[in-house]
């Protein structure tokens, strides 16, 4: 009997009970690899001994104080911190508990930034099909997984949506990435032009898409179209890099990998690894400015922001990474990862498509790679994937509805940055292990 409204009813949950390293441990005694990082969280793996230290140095000085009375010096330093390593543009940081509340915060600003500059009749939202943004409700709304969002949709502010920049799913044959990249962009001038210019407060994108879709990276210069066109029609661009970011891809920012800075940010996840619930907005000068020499102030807030706490998990996990020259690793790890998925999966009947950036890696499924047809659905693939893994000590983070929210599998992977090339070579032969078993059950 358990009295926590668990995210399954009726599922038996093992119990976590330990973390060293790559592995966590649950209360039976069983070690599992953690090769997804919770959900892309687990950065520096678990135990790391200097975020521990770090927090209960924090813990002996000050774990609370409300940021209507004061500031910190921890939330100082992390901000600085950010800034200092941040897109050209970015001057400042706003610090939350997650990327649901980092999202809600960034639209907000937008919405502020228009009404400070004298165009409130800037209001509509745009963003892509099939993206995950949140599960609050400015979050869900601005994404487009309509599983999701179906039966919360009479709650929900009206936004539009694109199609993503999905190649494997929407390039045409002999299309070249270049032109595929084009078309891509075209649709958000397109959908601009239809709602009216005047009207379009801002564009919302995942960087490389996460959960939903299983780590979608943009074609060629997608991005720089994407920013060409914002800037055409003064739309601001936000870049959800909640999944995606601090270090996730290789770069710090996934964005730097495509040669453009928005004016909004979200990060989240691997800011602080999970050793404490934090999630940030880095927002660009002209949009400080706007809140600045208007009204003074940003008409938002949580008890929990700039949490002392939280901020001090997250300053020493990016020292770590720092310091340890680990996005060195992710870009090495990542490459092997991608390796080894392309010698384990590339004549696989069933895998249709090995994608990402560094170690943000997706294998999408298929029952017919000729013609890229998913699995039935009522089959739960995903499901059973994610059964047969942690069977086999293997924790990774499959998800269903890969292609329109209601059909198609996908397996995530997304390991600490700290990764070996054992751990990776492990993570792959376990992965095969499990889809084979999942096949054939």
């Amino acid at each position: 009997m358990t009295h926590i409204l668990h995210r399954q009813i009726n599922a038996v949950l093992p119990v976590a009970s330990g973390g060293q390293g790559i592995e966590l441990f649950d209360s039976n005694g069983r070690a599992y690899i953690d090769a997804s990082g919770g959900a892309a969280v687990s950065c520096l793996g678990h135990g790391h001994p200097d975020v521990i230290a770090a927090m209960h140095r924090q813990a002996d000085t000050l774990a609370y104080a409300h940021t209507s009375f004061f500031t910190s010096d921890v939330a100082e330093a992390l901000a600085d911190r950010l800034v200092a390593d941040a897109p050209a543009g970015i001057s400042h940081a706003y610090f939350v508990s997650g990327g649901s509340e980092a999202v809600e915060a960034a639209l907000k600003m937008a919405r502020q930034y228009f009404v400070e500059i004298g165009q409130p009749q800037r209001r509509n939202i745009v963003a892509r099909k099939q993206s995950y943004h949140g599960n609050t409700l400015g979050a869900l709304a601005t994404g487009g997984n309509e599983w999701r969002r179906a039966q919360f949709r009479p709650l929900l502010i009206e936004t539009h949506h694109i199609d993503p920049c999905f190649a494997y799913r929407f390039q045409e044959a002999g299309e070249t990435d270049q032109d595929y990249a084009a078309r891509a962009a075209q649709a958000l001038e397109d959908k601009i032009i239809e709602l009216g210019p005047e009207t379009v407060m801002a564009f919302v994108a995942e960087t490389v898409v996460g959960a939903t879709a299983g780590a979608v990276p943009p074609v060629a210069d997608y991005f720089r179209r994407i920013r060409e066109i914002c800037d055409r029609y003064g739309v601001l661009l936000i870049l959800d890099e909640v999944m995606c970011g601090m270090g996730r891809t290789g770069t710090l920012h996934a964005c730097e990998q495509d040669g453009v800075a928005p004016d909004l940010m979200t990060v989240a996840k691997g800011l602080g690894g999970g050793y404490q619930p934090i999630g940030a907005v880095l927002l660009s000068r002209k949009i400080f400015d706007a809140f600045a020499k208007g009204s003074g102030l940003f008409q938002h807030g949580h008890t929990y922001i700039c949490h002392p706490m939280a901020c001090a998990a997250a300053l020493a996990v990016q020292e770590v990474i720092a310091r340890d020259k680990l996005l060195d690793n992710v870009k090495a790890m990542g490459a092997h990862l991608a390796r080894r998925l392309g010698e384990r999966f590339a004549n696989h009947p069933h895998i249709g498509d090995i994608r990402g950036r560094g170690l943000f890696m997706g294998v999408e499924l298929v029952e017919d790679r000729s013609t890229k047809q998913p699995f039935d659905s009522k089959r739960k693939l995903h499901a059973r994937i994610k059964k047969a893994a942690m069977a086999n000590g293997l924790l990774v983070y499959p998800m269903g509805g890969t292609i329109d929210g209601a059909v198609g599998d996908h397996v995530l992977l997304a390991p600490p940055f700290i990764c070996d090339v054992a751990a990776i070579d492990a993570i792959v032969e376990r992965l095969g292990d499990a889809i084979g078993e999942a096949l054939g059950s």
